[in-house]
């Protein structure tokens, strides 16, 4: 029984250490859509001002989506979920 609670403590102590480096990952991936949205925030808003007012509907899908993306990948950092976001799992 011993032996067995052992090996179940180490694969909950590597299971702990997989995570962390899925958490780094996630954590470099969420900067970079950052980055990304405040590009496509920009370019959204010139796009506007120069068609009076009218947004890229496909600019509009582009930042629901990566919105989606980053609460699904907040959740995962602190926890609230198990669910690992994209590229681990489809993109919503």
């Amino acid at each position: 029984m011993s032996e067995e609670n052992n090996t179940q403590a180490e694969s909950d102590f590597e299971s702990m250490w997989l995570r962390l480096v899925h958490m780094v990952i996630i954590a470099v991936m969420m900067s970079m859509a950052s980055s990304l949205l405040g590009l496509l925030t920009v370019g959204q808003f010139v796009i506007m001002l120069v068609k009076k007012r009218e947004p890229n509907e496909q600019l509009a899908e582009i930042g629901t989506t990566m919105g989606v993306w980053m609460a699904k990948a907040a959740r995962y950092q602190v926890a609230a979920s198990e669910v690992k976001p994209w590229p681990w799992t489809e993109l919503d």
